[in-house]
């Protein structure tokens, strides 16, 4: 098993677009596919995205935002898209993709991080400390690095 930086290999960055689009938005085209790779190559709001890859194959992903949808466009970075394959979930890979991303975050010079979500008890694991419920229905943490 490795981390990967998911912006230095193409496969593995159509894949987490693909993935990311089917969890949190809708199916793209290869088209579209295609240009948000572009877009995150040029650097739009992506800072950093990193996966697990077992045998060539990836298990999951977490990614680094400057900023995560349009409330609260004030703080930034912003954890993101943390994702692990069905299969391959309750096996620890979330913890291993938070301390990557974290990790990720200190190097940057980060000294803190945000993140939204509709779930409950769950990121507080990883010490993620409640901030105030936003307009669009989630809750806003931050995680202290």
């Amino acid at each position: 098993m490795i981390k990967v930086d998911l912006k230095s290999n193409l496969d593995f960055l159509k894949e987490y677009v693909k993935l990311c689009a089917l969890e949190w938005g809708k199916p793209k085209s290869d088209n579209e596919i295609q240009e948000k790779v572009n877009l995150i190559l040029s650097g739009d709001k992506v800072i950093s995205a990193l996966g697990i890859v077992e045998d060539r194959y990836l298990i999951g992903f977490i990614s680094l935002f400057k900023y995560d949808g349009d409330e609260r466009r004030d703080l930034s970075p912003w954890y993101a898209t943390m994702y692990v394959k069905s299969e391959f979930r309750g096996k620890g890979y979330s913890k291993l993709l938070n301390d990557a991303i974290i990790n990720e975050a200190r190097n940057l010079g980060y000294s803190k991080i945000y993140l939204k979500t509709d779930l409950v008890n769950y990121y507080e694991k990883f010490g993620a400390k409640y901030i105030e419920d936003l307009e669009c229905g989630e809750k806003l943490y931050y995680i202290e690095l």
